[in-house]
């Protein structure tokens, strides 16, 4: 739908979505400014990449065509999920 409520069949422009996901962020509360359109993008590779799923399928649904540029998608947040310490009882 667009900004006027009529449901249009053109699919929403980069800006679109980012000004989207800018108010979105405002209205939970959050700071606007640390999240984009680029982000649901980030959080698609590294949400799959912590469920387990392959670089390979994570590349096929991306359009990613290396295994380094989508490794640089997959953001290293877990870092406490999985660690040698947490497997020690530290």
């Amino acid at each position: 739908m667009n900004r006027y409520g009529q449901i249009i069949t053109t699919r929403l422009s980069p800006r679109a979505v980012g000004q989207i996901i800018k108010r979105s962020t405002a209205a939970a509360g959050l700071d606007p400014s640390c999240f984009s359109s680029h982000s649901l993008r980030v959080g698609h590779c590294t949400t799959a990449a912590r469920a387990g799923i392959s670089e390979r399928v994570i590349m096929a649904q991306t359009g990613h065509t290396t295994d380094e540029m989508v490794r640089r998608y997959i953001r290293q947040g877990g870092i406490f999920v999985k660690n040698s310490a947490a497997s020690l009882g530290l």
